[in-house]
């Protein structure tokens, strides 16, 4: 079985992500995550969320993969007690001690090796597995040839998870001193601050008030900004090399990006599973892809060598095609009338989308949209208002309605 791994950055993402296809989820508490910047979990969230997973025979990762100081180490024992408690499925570890502790605490614990380890060889990652792990969450910058061979030598039981979907770090593996050094932010225990993103600029010794740029593109220098990565076409070969575990990447991102990313290898993976050497690729699938705010897509380094092709962007801006306008909360089988919640602002006569579970993009024209009280509006500019629009189509709770038109 392959396993379609979702980011759940708060309580909303988490539930968007299992009900359009994920088998678990990965997400963090309020400490000790490499996301501080999030919205992340607080520890009665954390059991809720487990137990709803459960009910659904869904599985809850939680990320410990901050590199913590010694003072840190109270405050992370009371932690992971905490998680033991609540039967969280398995801690996402990056740091020799934290796993360690993680062992004597909860001797039993189902541990994944972050991506933060660099974990890039056999030996490597069957050191991990003499020491109890179940996982090994590989390096991103391994080729697909590499992991082939990895798992080859080493044991069937030892889960692989690669990242297969979203933004790319330029440091190794996530390894990044920038942020510390420029913002006094620290990235190793989850508060980057992204200066990789950030356009540079050189001066002179002597002229220090005159910035020259570093001229890449008539647009501007993005010399350490990584495009986005996107695996769906390749998911034949992912399944074939052997990988236990899809990764997406993206707990800040949207609760749209999280559902439609999602939907996308959850249709893709489930088509190849079925068909075999009959599958192939819907080109709506990649389509849906476009939808989501993201950075120019690559590969990341499954076919290239990272020392030969950086992987960096030559526009910096993100690209986004389709706006992310309401989450349905009603349905009237009787009128057609489907409530939803505002997310952004549409007009009547507009052109929309309607995503579900399986399904991409049926489309209709909002001839009229109704306020709260079912009076007749022009619009909706209001953050979070009720309105309702008909629809010659069954609506179900959580579906999500986009704009038709892009932009950029």
């Amino acid at each position: 079985m392959v396993e379609l791994l979702s980011p759940a950055g708060n309580y909303e993402k988490m539930m968007a992500a299992f009900r359009y296809g994920a088998d678990a989820v990965y997400l963090a508490g309020k400490t000790f995550g490499m996301r501080s910047a999030a919205e992340n979990f607080t520890d009665e969230e954390l059991g809720s969320a487990v137990e709803y997973a459960h009910t659904l025979g869904k599985k809850i990762y939680v990320t410990v993969n901050v590199l913590p100081r010694t003072y840190m180490y109270d405050d992370l024992r009371k932690y992971i007690q905490t998680l033991k408690d609540i039967k969280a499925d398995a801690l996402i570890i990056a740091d020799v001690g934290v796993f360690a502790l993680t062992k004597e605490i909860w001797p039993e614990c189902e541990i994944h090796i972050s991506t933060q380890a660099g974990v890039v060889s056999a030996a490597d990652a069957n050191y991990w597995y003499k020491q109890g792990a179940k996982r090994v969450v590989l390096a991103r910058e391994l080729s697909l040839e590499e992991i082939v061979d990895m798992r080859r030598q080493i044991p069937k039981d030892l889960d692989i998870e690669t990242f297969v979907h979203g933004s790319m770090c330029v440091s190794f593996s996530g390894r990044c001193l920038l942020s510390n050094y420029l913002t006094g932010r620290d990235g190793n225990l989850g508060a980057c601050a992204q200066p990789c993103r950030w356009n540079y600029v050189i001066t002179e010794e002597k002229r220090p008030e005159t910035g020259l740029p570093i001229e890449e593109t008539p647009d501007g220098t993005f010399i350490m900004s990584s495009k986005d990565m996107k695996m769906l076409e390749h998911v034949p070969e992912l399944v074939e090399a052997g990988i236990s575990s899809f990764k997406i990447e993206g707990r800040m991102k949207s609760v749209y990006y999280t559902a439609v990313v999602t939907n996308a290898y959850r249709a893709a993976i489930d088509g190849y599973l079925k068909e075999g050497k009959d599958y192939k690729l819907d080109p709506r699938w990649s389509e849906e892809l476009e939808s989501v705010s993201h950075r120019e897509y690559g590969t990341g380094y499954y076919f290239d060598n990272p020392m030969e092709n950086a992987q960096t962007v030559k526009d910096m801006g993100y690209i986004r095609d389709k706006a992310y306008l309401g989450t349905a909360v009603s349905y009237d089988p009787e009128t057609g009338l489907a409530g939803f919640r505002q997310k952004n602002k549409m007009n009547a006569g507009d052109e929309v989308e309607i995503i579900t579970p399986g399904q991409f993009g049926r489309r209709i024209k909002v001839d009229k949209i109704y306020g709260e009280n079912m009076e007749e509006i022009p619009s909706t500019p209001h953050v979070q208002m009720l309105y309702y629009i008909k629809v010659p189509f069954e609506v179900k709770t959580q579906d999500i309605m986009r704009g038709v038109k892009g932009d950029r």
